[in-house]
């Protein structure tokens, strides 16, 4: 097995790709080790020292490190991990653990204008982010103001701030003219 490594645009989160599918649908985060237990590959990379959070996506996996935390001293523990779970056939989520689609359920009046965001988000978005192993997903739409919960390498990115600004608040705002302005959420 040979797992590629990427950088990514957050210089605290790197992506691992094992060559081989992570999730067959949707996303898991893991943005502590609190929720690991679901996971017996998100809790063999939260044992390893200095990993603050884990990302699953269809074909990578992200993990974030702390600030004090060097990639060279690591990378290697990592690697490991990953290549010894994929070769014990456990599954990358526990039983009865799910991974999600990612956005929020929206019923009333906006409903037509949220339907248009997701498209956009899943068709236009989306795939960009999980190149740089991440994810943003729709979290709200109220008077013209759309929440996004940025996931994986997007969380605590540098330049998640104009990502979400100049690209994403540009394409909402050109496609959708409801829409006046994008801002992040914390869940």
């Amino acid at each position: 097995m040979f797992i590629q490594t990427e950088s990514t645009p957050n210089p605290a989160t790197l992506k691992f790709l094992p060559g081989q599918t992570v999730l067959e649908m949707g996303t898991a985060d893991f943005p502590s080790a609190d929720g690991a237990s679901t996971s017996p590959l998100a809790t063999r990379l939260f044992a390893v020292d200095g990993v603050s959070g884990v990302f699953f996506g269809t074909d990578f996996v992200t993990v974030t490190k702390t600030a004090e935390t060097e990639w060279d001293h690591i990378k290697p523990a990592l690697l490991g991990a990953i290549m010894e779970h994929f070769q014990s056939g456990q599954p990358v989520m526990g039983a009865g653990a799910k991974a999600v689609s990612g956005h929020a359920d929206h019923e009333g009046p906006d409903s037509v204008i949220v339907g248009q965001i997701k498209e956009l988000l899943d068709t236009r978005v989306r795939p960009a982010v999980a190149q740089d192993g991440g994810d943003i997903t729709f979290h709200g739409f109220d008077r013209g103001v759309v929440y996004l919960h940025m996931q994986g390498a997007c969380a605590g990115c540098p330049s998640s701030t104009l990502t979400l600004k100049m690209g994403i608040e540009n394409l909402l705002r050109h496609y959708i003219p409801e829409v006046t302005e994008v801002r992040p959420v914390a869940v």
